[in-house]
């Protein structure tokens, strides 16, 4: 194969005469041959002809952008897209440019699966390039051939030699820092940029007065040889340095954004959609309505979420809970888009497409949790609004006291020790600690299964110390199964078991789900209902063909008029053995009762005592009865306490009382009747598989629904907030150590003093490590 001629225009086949003429693909550029690739498609009549099945892929789900008159389309920012400051959420504007706070280049807000290099990065590395090739023959003219003994050029010619080289890289390469330093100071957000514009146009200001008018310099400026020195080579090395820190910081930035392109990559770009009359066809995900049939082969990625209609398979869950393993499906199982179809041929209907699918949801919460801002913060942003100012009166002291008490020349020493000090001193380090450790972080954990609303949630989960767990669907399966059925005459099995069916049919609460699975296992008629009511905490209520069918706990049978007392004993001994027990009432009479087990999960015990390990009391609340709470606390063990019958209010109060004694709360939960607890902890973990509400009113969202994930995300809060120190550590460090050197501090008792170009060179490592630091995150094991 071979690259066509990059101004050639697209077209579906060559004009050749030849039945075998080659095609070119209208996505890579590539020649190929129609009659041995086995990758086409046809549009508008056209065949169009591809070197990969991903260039297919690539075509079909967009084929206008690729039939264009140029072989590689070039995408361009969406009209009135919101891009905002990685460092300063608030600051938002649509389209691109550099942000009025600290100067560094706004991002797209929203998420992309766009890979392609950042504008500024692309720019930089160009300056960079020329910065370099100037900077090697400007420090042999200005040091290297003195220190080597040779005369490259003469004493009178050499600072305009230096001037020819340094002024293409301050005035060109280094254009932006001037231009963005400017900005800080019409905004009055002084920042590193401010900084550096100052020292660098000092240097070159300096120099090119001494070159064009060295007569005006008293003799406190010259050397003893009587020549004014000049010091060009600050200034253009101090650029040079000062752009590379700038690529590898962008870099090191961009890799934060892989995590979210990592999730949108998930999902398939095409589905095979299946017509009324049964025929198959290829389309556009973005085609794709609810209520379409579509076919998942072996292999293929699920395009959205949906329902399995026919076909048995098992699905790789893992990019949505963090774990290995297949999970089987069977007609009725819920699929979601994204995860991976392994062994069978699958049909669903699409349930949720577009933004509404959970992998979409994903995707905008970690694009959200990533421009949030952690309390934190706070510290690194009052240091911020003084830093600056103070830096700028700490140069200006050194320049007084190196010109008044300094060796000869004491200007010259007063110029570069004051240069110094502004290159050394950034701010940027500072203000990228908490943002690039917060980013990588929820991109960590999304990966993991743990998707975190907001850094608030994820500092504040670090220093819980409760944990309140709520019982069915997070220490249980929440898959429960009807065991027993005890009806009190004169009602049969048959009619208990229909009529309270006819009831939970309307429910979405898992053990209605129970009853009415096994009323249709045993083909009972579900008679239709009337005046459907939930009563939450208490149970549901209807009208089932004329009869007032009541189905709850024993508070929801007194509330009916129904006598509880004659079913304790046997309610008692199921509930002894795990069981769940919901009564029946019909027309204010006692009918009966209904037992459902709902299975402990296999790792519930593991976790509770990982937990407990990592140092959280562990408090289970539900709405059960206390006797069944007692015997799910058996089988998990390690329960500091139990609380049972409780109503969501109860949940919530309890949640409240912890707080005002002293504890830092997190509630985990995955119902509608969870929600109020979930909002009222210091952070709520909703469990993936609860309902929108629960997941809307907690801090934190776990896809797998299960404890282990509390682990991972209690792994993931001591990982990010300890990440968040170590940058703010040594942020502050550097800066309370570089600032005294480099304005000579160790000069009386060491001789040593720090040349702008080494300032420049530690400043922009700086910024480097706390990126690079914040990226350990994602080797964090959770």
């Amino acid at each position: 194969m071979t690259n066509p001629h990059p101004d050639a225009p697209h077209t579906a086949v060559d004009s050749r005469s030849d039945e075998h003429a080659a095609a070119i693909d209208p996505v890579c550029g590539m020649t190929v041959d129609p009659a041995k690739t086995t990758h086409h498609a046809e549009h508008q009549g056209k065949a169009y002809y591809f070197c990969s099945a991903g260039c297919r892929t690539r075509f079909v789900t967009d084929p206008n952008a690729y039939l264009g008159t140029k072989p590689f389309p070039a995408p361009s920012a969406t009209p009135g897209a919101m891009w905002t400051c990685p460092m300063h959420s608030e600051i938002r504007q649509q389209g691109p440019g550099t942000c009025p706070i600290c100067g560094m280049a706004l991002e797209p807000e929203d998420p992309s699966l766009d890979d392609r290099p950042n504008p500024e990065l692309v720019g930089f590395t160009r300056r960079l390039w020329v910065a370099v090739v100037l900077t090697v023959p400007l420090l042999l003219v200005s040091m290297i051939a003195d220190m080597l003994g040779l005369r490259i050029v003469s004493p009178a010619m050499s600072p305009w030699v230096q001037l020819g080289l340094t002024a293409p890289i301050v005035l060109r390469a280094g254009a932006p820092f001037f231009q963005r330093g400017w900005q800080s100071i019409r905004s009055r957000h002084l920042n590193m940029f401010t900084l550096i514009s100052m020292g660098v146009g000092t240097a070159f200001v300096y120099s090119l007065v001494a070159t064009l008018a060295p007569e005006i310099f008293p003799d406190t400026f010259r050397t003893h040889a009587g020549m004014v020195p000049v010091y060009y080579e600050a200034a253009g090395v101090v650029v040079t340095l000062v752009l590379l820190g700038q690529v590898l910081e962008l870099r090191a930035r961009a890799a934060t954004g892989r995590a979210i392109r990592a999730l949108m990559d998930l999902t398939p770009k095409t589905a095979h959609r299946i017509g009324a009359d049964g025929s198959e066809a290829e389309v556009s995900l973005a085609e794709v309505a609810a209520g379409d049939r579509l076919r998942v082969r072996p292999g293929e990625a699920i395009p959205v979420d949906g329902v399995v209609l026919e076909g048995h398979s098992s699905v790789d869950e893992s990019m949505l809970t963090g774990e290995p393993g297949l999970v089987p499906k069977e007609p009725g199982a819920p699929v979601t888009g994204g995860t991976v179809n392994t062994t069978g041929s699958l049909i669903m209907t699409a349930r949720a497409v577009g933004a509404d699918t959970m992998l979409a949801r994903i995707v905008r919460m970690v694009a959200e949790a990533q421009r949030s801002r952690a309390p934190i913060q706070a510290v690194a942003d009052r240091v911020s609004g003084w830093f600056v100012p103070l830096v700028v009166l700490i140069a200006i002291a050194t320049f007084v006291v190196w010109s008044l008490l300094g060796p000869a020349p004491r200007m010259g020493h007063a110029l570069l020790n004051a240069i110094a000090v502004l290159v050394i001193a950034c701010p940027c380090a500072l203000g990228l600690a908490t943002p690039m450790s917060i980013m990588v972080g929820t991109g960590r954990g999304a990966r993991a299964g743990v998707l975190v609303k907001n850094a608030e949630a994820l500092q504040a989960f670090e220093k819980v110390d409760t944990l309140v767990i709520d019982k069915t669907g997070t220490l249980t399966e929440g898959k429960p199964a009807l065991v027993a059925v005890e009806p009190v005459n004169p009602f049969s099995e048959a009619e208990l078991l229909a009529l309270a069916a006819a009831v939970e049919a309307q429910s979405e609460h898992p053990l209605a789900h129970a009853i009415v699975t096994a009323a249709a296992a045993r083909g009972l008629t579900m008679t239709k209902v009337q005046d459907f009511a939930s009563q939450t905490g208490l149970g549901v209520s209807a009208n089932v063909g004329g009869r007032t069918v009541v189905v709850g706990n024993a508070a929801q049978m007194k509330r009916a008029g129904a006598d509880p007392a004659p079913l304790d004993e046997v309610a008692d001994r199921h509930r002894r053995d795990g069981a769940g027990v919901m009564l029946v009432a019909v027309d204010g009479r006692l009918a009966g009762l209904l037992a459902v087990a709902d299975p402990v999960r296999p790792a519930a015990r593991g976790a509770i005592a990982a937990l407990r390990h990592r140092g959280l009391r562990v408090v289970m609340l539900t709405g059960d009865n206390q006797i069944t709470a007692e015997a799910v606390g058996r089988a998990v063990g390690g329960l500091d306490d139990i609380r049972a019958d409780l109503k969501p209010e109860d949940k919530a109060r309890i949640v409240g009382e912890l707080k005002a004694s002293g504890h830092r709360v997190a509630m985990a939960g995955d119902g509608i009747n969870d929600a109020p607890a979930l909002a009222a902890a210091d952070v709520g973990l909703a469990m993936g598989t609860g309902t929108d509400v629960a997941i809307e009113s907690a801090g934190m969202t776990l896809t797998r629904g299960d404890l282990s994930a509390i682990v991972r995300a209690r792994k993931l809060a001591h990982a990010t907030m300890r990440n968040i120190r170590q940058n703010l550590f040594f942020s502050f460090v550097f800066n309370g150590i570089g600032v005294p050197v480099a304005a000579g501090v160790l000069y009386p008792v060491a001789g040593i003093l720090l040349s702008p170009m080494l300032a420049g060179a530690a400043m922009a490592l700086s910024s480097f490590t706390v990126v690079l630091n914040a990226l350990r995150l994602n080797a964090v094991k959770l």
